[in-house]
């Protein structure tokens, strides 16, 4: 089911990314330049949830739909990073630590999955809340600036994205852990 609802939905992530990166080229005070990103960010993450909730409440659910989602979390979270690294928001080091967590892990999971062995590095609840982490400190990085007067988003963000990237290392060993008995077998072989 390539054209379902809830793959439109997942398509808008990757269509976004563009979007967002192109607001902080837009003749505007940055402070609207950082809002509008911010509230598209947002806007397109929270169709993550709402695209794996549809499909499953319209009986929509396709095996590309569920190669597409995680692909389009990742480029809309590496996007952002990338973006803030530009901006000076998030150190350099922290958007390694993720991205290439991101490229190890989807590739173990693609060797796994080839031998047969996906569930030994199905999703686990650590990687859920790397997620969460990263999709609260990436707008607030965005943002940078104050909410309600007293909120500094741009400090919380700071302090969340290096959560962020603590529990991305944490996951990463998680999973890699869950997968080294298949990894020993094979190499034996």
């Amino acid at each position: 089911m390539f054209w379902t609802i809830p793959t439109i939905m997942t398509w808008t992530r990757i269509v976004a990314i563009p979007l967002i990166v192109g607001v902080f080229y837009l003749p505007l005070d940055p402070s609207m330049r950082n809002l509008i990103a911010t509230v598209m960010f947002v806007v397109f993450a929270a169709t993550d949830w709402l695209d794996g909730f549809l499909a499953r409440k319209l009986n929509q659910t396709s095996s590309f739909g569920a190669f597409l989602d995680p692909v389009a979390d990742k480029f809309l979270v590496c996007a952002s990073l990338l973006v803030l690294v530009h901006l000076q928001r998030a150190d350099v080091f922290v958007a390694l630590i993720i991205i290439g967590r991101e490229i190890a892990i989807s590739a173990l999971r693609e060797w796994m999955a080839q031998i047969g062995a996906s569930k030994s590095v199905a999703v686990h609840m650590l990687g859920k809340l790397k997620t969460m982490v990263q999709m609260v400190a990436i707008p607030f990085l965005l943002y940078d600036g104050r909410v309600f007067e007293t909120i500094d988003t741009g400090v919380w963000g700071a302090w969340l994205i290096w959560v962020a990237a603590v529990l991305t290392v944490w996951s990463m060993v998680y999973y890699l852990q869950k997968a080294l008995p298949e990894i020993r077998a094979r190499v034996k072989k």
